[in-house]
């Protein structure tokens, strides 16, 4: 099944049912706050969805932070509705781990 990328109006819909998640190029990606820990236990269950949906982010942990950045690699890097849902399943994991989004204080913009 090939994917389709989404058109930029698409893009902006989707982003807009998805508080914390930000447009990065053609990925989509969000930060989560949480002990170092719990960060590893939550990557595990996302890896986990991930790879039942057939769909996987890149996922980088670091001192009581995780961040999750997906594209579609077989789309040519493109974003597709595949991410969208994947994201959705993401923040459905985080909340059921107790995960924050960091503060505006923690500089969100900082690349992890």
């Amino acid at each position: 099944m090939t994917l389709q990328p989404l058109s930029e109006e698409e893009i902006a819909a989707h982003l807009a049912g998805l508080p914390g998640w930000e447009r990065e190029d053609h990925a989509i990606a969000r930060t989560f706050k949480h002990t170092y820990h719990e960060c590893v236990h939550m990557a595990m269950y996302v890896a986990a969805k991930a790879r039942e949906v057939g769909h996987h982010p890149d996922i980088h942990i670091t001192w009581q932070r995780i961040r999750f950045v997906i594209t579609t690699h077989d789309a040519g890097n493109r974003l597709t509705a595949k991410d969208f849902e994947l994201a959705h399943h993401i923040d459905a994991i985080a909340a059921g781990h107790g995960a924050e989004s960091p503060t505006s204080s923690a500089r969100p913009n900082r690349r992890l």
